[in-house]
């Protein structure tokens, strides 16, 4: 059965995500590592997922900025080609190649996605997406990428689900420029 790892991007060390115009979110993209990734070993965890998960909002920003404004970025080509699954209620067309809609209850869809192999599913977000799976207990890995940023402002990713969600640190590595790249696996 395939593993469902979410990962979290731009995290502060405050508990809050970055919100697309705080100085965060400027933060986060100013440093050259986020704009260009090169990493050849987070560039091959994306390239071998089996599928790549996200919720209506985060689909269209990414969509939107791996079609044209990033279109070069190395994320563009890995996702333009991967299989795409949009989890929305709203959404009706997918216009970004390799997409589907999931619109069903959320946990028969993910149980769908990871029968019929090995492998992992990415979990990109949005927020209500994370929430939604952490709150099902459907999340097997967290990957973070924490930043030495405090934000005072953002978005907090655990609010509502479970107070006791117990995780295990399977690896922890720093970069040149501070952001500590958490591994985390679910205690079961």
């Amino acid at each position: 059965m395939r593993k469902l790892i979410a990962t979290v991007f731009n995290y502060s060390l405050d508990g809050l995500l970055a919100d697309e115009g705080t100085e965060f979110w400027k933060f986060c993209f100013d440093l050259p590592e986020i704009r260009e990734p090169d990493d050849p070993a987070h560039l091959d965890f994306l390239q071998s997922a089996y599928a790549h998960v996200m919720g209506r909002a985060a689909y269209e920003a990414i969509s939107r900025s791996m079609t044209t404004t990033a279109a070069d970025h190395p994320f563009a080509e890995i996702l333009n080609a991967g299989r795409k699954v949009v989890f929305s209620r709203t959404l009706r067309t997918a216009d970004w190649a390799n997409t589907t809609i999931a619109a069903g209850d959320t946990a028969e869809e993910i149980d769908m996605l990871r029968r019929g192999g090995d492998g992992y599913i990415v979990v990109w977000g949005g927020v209500s997406l994370w929430r939604s799976l952490m709150r099902l207990d459907l999340i097997d890995e967290l990957h973070v990428s924490l930043f030495p940023y405090v934000a005072g402002e953002g978005t907090r990713l655990f609010d509502g689900v479970p107070s006791s969600y117990r995780l295990d640190l399977v690896s922890s590595t720093a970069s040149s420029s501070g952001i500590v790249e958490l591994q985390y696996r679910r205690h079961r």
